[in-house]
């Protein structure tokens, strides 16, 4: 059954920079791409070549330095708050908080929103990734693969419209890489929710169905039907 289109978002002409040393820095200009909720898509590229900031702008947490703006279902910039509230992150160094269990660290983004029963849908979603043996330990209890999954518990538990992952098994070995990437695509594929990733892992980046690859200054957009180059005119 395939999953309905409920979320779009849209880059629109835009460019980011940033000055250093009093030289104005370019990652990338005038570029359009738009994201679809329900599908995965993967970000590569050589390190400094723009990827996280674009990871950042999809996911409503930088502006671009110029451009038309950046849409969702349409609509420009208002509707980036409420896309900021419906979507999960995921990051290379966890960041759990190391005082507190891996069942509350779950429950706290719930406890936050005012969820009641937060710590029970919490356990189930520890139980989903594999981590019912380990709701009471803390994040220096756990391994790395096992802070991951946490991790990535902890940004379904309100079941998103979109995960931003950025080098999600950047820290861990193959084995426990291969685990957190199965779980993060058969969660996402599960929930209907959008997966974004930045990686640097071509093996990580095959699995998505849609590839973003920078390349001196250039996006262009590598999918499993066809080929095309973004509209990226630097």
């Amino acid at each position: 059954m395939s999953m309905p289109i409920h979320n779009r978002i849209e880059l629109q002409n835009v460019s980011q920079s940033f000055t250093l040393n009093d030289n104005q820095v370019h990652l990338f200009q005038e570029l359009t791409l738009s994201i679809i909720q329900g599908q995965s898509y993967a970000i590569t590229g050589p390190s400094g070549s723009g990827k996280s900031s674009l990871l950042m702008l999809m996911a409503g947490l930088e502006n671009p330095t110029s451009g038309q703006g950046i849409y969702v279902n349409n609509q420009k910039n208002s509707a980036l708050s409420e896309l900021r509230e419906e979507a999960g992150f995921i990051f290379q160094q966890f960041h759990l908080l190391p005082e507190l269990t891996a069942l509350h660290n779950v429950a706290l983004p719930l406890k936050l929103r005012g969820v009641k029963n937060a710590e029970a849908k919490a356990k189930v979603w520890l139980q989903r990734v594999g981590l019912e043996h380990r709701l009471q330990h803390k994040p220096q209890q756990l391994s790395g693969g096992e802070q991951q999954r946490v991790a990535i518990a902890r940004a379904l538990v309100f079941q998103p419209k979109f995960i931003f992952a950025d080098e999600p098994t950047g820290n861990l070995d193959t084995k426990s890489a291969q685990e957190v990437a199965d779980i993060l695509f058969s969660c996402c594929q599960e929930h209907g929710a959008g997966l974004v990733m930045v990686t640097h892992s071509q093996e990580l980046a095959e699995r998505a169905q849609h590839i973003y690859v920078f390349s001196n200054g250039k996006c262009h957009l590598n999918t499993k039907v066809n080929k095309e180059v973004c509209d990226d005119n630097q």
